[in-house]
């Protein structure tokens, strides 16, 4: 998920942190440690994985990419299949030679994954020797449409980034709560695409643009943060949140099964593509260099490759995966959601990541902290 980008959380139903290495059958008397995006499988993936093979899990989660690169880069950190977003992420992190290579005689369901998909990653995993793709999305807004429209009136339009980066529409809708992704590559990105500039644009000037606009709607901004939005959106504490496709999909279910519960009517929450485009992510499964048991963790990659697992997962977090053969196995709302299966046209606007050079990225990086600080 994207990019990006929260302290490391453990599921306690599923294992403590550092969790038991003991009790797999056939991986050598080893569990296996899994580290992924938080609310990012099904509520039965890990157990169904866990009685189909009798493999034990340890599943720990984290709400940035930075928090998983820096365990992988520290070594030692004992996990077995992890879940980073393939730019610019895995890309250098297959340079670094962090993750081994796949032993596809293992992987028999890599045949229902999408060749054009598939070719897309060669950039950076040449042969798909060392990831393969999970779930793609895009960055966009997450909208409360009745408190959007109460605050700018009822014929503003909802599918630009106008919504977030002008002051005169910021303003007005600071009193409902903006939120805004706290990942630089994310935001930089989608400051840039509203000005009309290339998103990896690093700059001396370019960040100095992105400043500036951040510097004339930061008093409007509520929260910077990667995870909490979705809920502030579900609850009413937001109604304007820069946001993965995903996650305002499960605000929206989110909302829906509270207003039932209470019988108050549904809030009107919509995830949209804004028309000048945005940044296109794609999350992949890699097993570290220094995994304890990759005989476990093919059999959970491969587990999650097969049809009818997948498309649950895409039911539940509500992204898209890259597996054409569970296609038709996905809910046909979700599968028929533009902001989630987007059609040709909008694809054709949107931007994937690039890994920028290191002076680059550590200006950039300083710049976000300091529009985050207001300074």
């Amino acid at each position: 998920m994207s990019l990006r980008l929260a302290p490391l959380a453990c599921i306690l139903l599923l294992a403590a942190c550092g969790g038991d290495s003991t009790g797999s059958a056939g991986t050598g008397g080893q569990a296996l440690n899994v580290y992924n995006w938080s609310d990012y499988v099904a509520e039965d993936t890990i157990s169904g994985f866990e009685q189909a093979t009798g493999i034990k899990v340890n599943y720990d989660v984290y709400s940035e990419n930075e928090t998983l690169e820096a365990k992988l880069t520290a070594g030692g950190a004992g996990y077995d299949v992890v879940f980073p977003s393939a730019r610019p992420f895995a890309q250098r992190q297959i340079a670094a030679g962090l993750y081994m290579p796949l032993d596809k005689d293992r992987l028999p369901n890599l045949q229902h994954l999408d060749p054009e998909i598939m070719e897309g990653l060669t950039d950076i995993d040449p042969g798909n020797r060392h990831v393969v793709p999970y779930m793609w999305g895009t960055t966009g807004l997450g909208v409360n449409v009745e408190k959007v429209r109460a605050a700018l009136g009822a014929d503003v339009p909802l599918d630009s980034w106008d919504l977030l980066f002008d002051p005169a529409s910021a303003s007005k809708l600071a009193g409902c709560g903006i939120s805004i992704l706290d990942d630089d590559q994310e935001a930089f990105g989608a400051a840039l695409i509203w000005m009309g500039r290339d998103p990896n644009a690093g700059a001396a000037d370019e960040i100095e643009a992105v400043r500036q606009a951040y510097a004339a709607i930061r008093p409007y901004i509520r929260t910077f943060n990667n995870a909490e939005y979705k809920d502030a959106l579900a609850n009413g504490d937001a109604c304007l949140v820069m946001g993965y496709s995903g996650d305002i999909g499960q605000a929206r279910d989110v909302a829906l099964e509270a207003a039932e519960n209470t019988g108050n009517p549904a809030p009107d929450i919509r995830y949209v593509i804004p028309k000048e485009g945005a940044i296109r992510w794609m999350d992949v499964m890699a097993i570290p260099a220094d995994a304890r048991n990759p005989d476990a963790a093919h059999a959970f990659i491969n587990h999650l490759m097969e049809p009818e697992v997948i498309a649950a997962i895409t039911d539940y977090v509500a992204y898209a995966n890259a597996n054409l053969a569970a296609t038709a196995l996905v809910d046909p709302d979700i599968a028929a959601d533009q902001g989630v299966y987007p059609p040709a046209d909008v694809r054709a606007k949107l931007v994937d990541p690039v890994s920028l050079p290191e002076d680059v990225q550590r200006q950039r990086v300083r710049a976000w902290t300091q529009i985050k600080s207001g300074r």
